[in-house]
């Protein structure tokens, strides 16, 4: 690490340490280790399904331990309400509306991540980092079509993974094979994998293991998972990754299927939530959670890993099954469980419940204990990780990233002035302070906007655009100015807001 770097880092962890015990700082020019890091990224879990964040149906309490241990924010965002673009962002640190083609990925996608690009992993493996991911990918693979019966090329390895033991697409969208770095695992040379897309779920052809996905799998069968057991693989896969690397540093992604669809947790969690099957692959999440900290923990790690958990997106109400959630924006339409809380929408909308998530940071002696008001997006970690660690961004690369460590580490309780949501690129969702506006179709060239104030009315209920013209055109000018000419909204639905 540069000498200025050291400096600067070691500064900011003996003020943060200062703030989070109470006790003077240390003195700046003694280098503190740099931390591991484990972003545990949760899939389609909403900002009401957690107990620490007042859920009262489901019981999380590895999530709510590190909550306890660590900073809980209240206003984190995840760049999108649907998985790809916002997973997209997070590894960029750029709004995925400025890439084309990082809407919803199948499971024949090309690599969506240009290799050339700096990434999360990519700027930590610089800094000297080991680096891993286990479990959902979702951002293509290869070259379109997709090939799963040889080496896949480009993939995470090629972004700055150095290990990837992952889920190429979602649970309910083939194929459904484990990729270890580059080639399917256990695959049979004389059975290859052919994909057809053109099958829609729950047509007879799309079902793999009795399961309805979206398109066909045929061949691959000594390769297909076992739904009952995608928690467990991916616990083990994530607490072997730490073992190996225990020498440190490491950044370890574990990047879960629960609860996207299809929810097939392994029965020893059956019936142990009071919601159904959504519940019980919330229990199997947080399952998954307490075996990560738990290996931190065996491993004597705990004290020097900053521990991240959050969400790709908000909770999901209409998923197709037995376990959908009855009553879009009705807190009591899941016996009395609101995915979302108080929060207005759902994945795949912009309104607060599509992209407001859980988001917890915790560091001991660090990372301040408590709960944080800030606003804070997860396009923000590649900036402000690379602050963590004395790193550069090099020009013209995540452009969209801020550095927020000061917010990550519970020093500052702004974070950052305006965030835009979006969904894939066609609805948005723009947010100044406690402020939100969905702007008019066309970014102002046609349709109404529509402006809440947060502050007062979280669950978006009051729209003041005819009462705040001033706000509204302030905020629109600013809303066009960043976004620019990187996108075209395709669709007037409910203004902006989505369903």
């Amino acid at each position: 690490m540069r000498p200025l770097l050291a400096y600067v880092f070691s500064a900011l962890c003996a003020a943060s340490q200062a703030i989070a015990t109470g006790q003077p700082p240390a003195p700046a020019g003694r280098e503190a280790a740099r931390p591991n890091i484990v972003l545990i990224y949760a899939d389609d879990i909403g900002y009401g399904d957690l107990s620490c964040y007042g859920a009262k149906k489901v019981a999380t309490p590895n999530i709510d331990r590190l909550a306890a241990q660590g900073l809980r924010f209240t206003d984190a965002h995840s760049v999108a309400s649907v998985c790809t673009p916002s997973r997209y962002s997070l590894l960029t640190g750029k709004y995925a509306f400025r890439q084309p083609g990082t809407g919803i990925a199948s499971g024949v996608e090309g690599l969506l991540v240009d290799p050339a690009r700096t990434t999360l992993p990519s700027m930590l493996k610089g800094s000297g980092y080991a680096t891993g991911i286990v479990g959902k990918w979702h951002l293509g693979l290869g070259v379109k079509p997709t090939d799963y019966n040889g080496k896949i090329r480009p993939g995470p390895n090629d972004v700055g993974f150095e290990y990837a033991w992952i889920m190429p697409a979602t649970g309910d969208r083939v194929p459904c094979v484990w990729v270890e770095n580059d080639r399917v695992v256990n695959l049979d040379p004389t059975d290859p994998i052919k994909l057809d897309y053109r099958v829609k779920r729950g047509e007879p052809r799309s079902f793999v293991n009795g399961v309805p996905r979206i398109g066909e799998q045929t061949g691959g069968e000594a390769a297909l998972w076992d739904d009952e057991n995608i928690s467990t693989v991916v616990a083990q896969k994530s607490n072997a990754f730490m073992e190996r690397h225990q020498a440190g540093p490491f950044f370890l992604e574990v990047s879960t299927h629960n609860i996207h669809v299809p929810r097939v947790p392994n029965p020893r969690f059956i019936g142990k939530s009071d919601c159904g099957v959504r519940g019980d692959a919330i229990v199997e999440l947080d399952w998954i959670v307490g075996e990560v900290l738990g290996k931190l923990e065996a491993l004597g790690l705990a004290d020097n890993t900053l521990v991240m958990f959050s969400s790709d997106n908000g909770g999901v109400l209409d998923d197709n099954g037995p376990d959908k959630v009855h009553g879009v924006g009705d807190p009591d339409g899941s016996n009395g469980h609101g995915p979302n809380g108080v929060l207005r929408g759902q994945k795949g909308t912009v309104w607060e419940g599509g992209t407001r998530v859980p988001m917890i940071a915790r560091w001991p002696g660090h990372v301040r204990r408590g709960v944080s008001d800030a606003l804070v997006s997860q396009v923000d970690l590649l900036a402000s990780l690379a602050a963590l660690t004395g790193e550069s961004i090099p020009a013209g690369e995540a452009p969209d990233s801020e550095n927020q460590l000061a917010a990550l580490m519970g020093v500052d309780s702004t974070g950052r002035r305006s965030l835009v949501e979006q969904r894939n690129a066609d609805l948005f969702g723009f947010r100044q302070g406690m402020w939100k506006l969905f702007p008019a179709v066309g970014r102002g060239k046609g349709g109404e906007a529509r402006l809440y104030n947060l502050a007062d009315d979280l669950g978006e209920t009051n729209d003041l655009a005819a009462d705040q013209p001033g706000r509204v055109k302030e905020m629109t000018d600013r809303f066009n100015q960043i976004v620019g000419d990187s996108v075209v909204q395709k669709s007037p639905r409910r203004r902006g807001a989505g369903k």
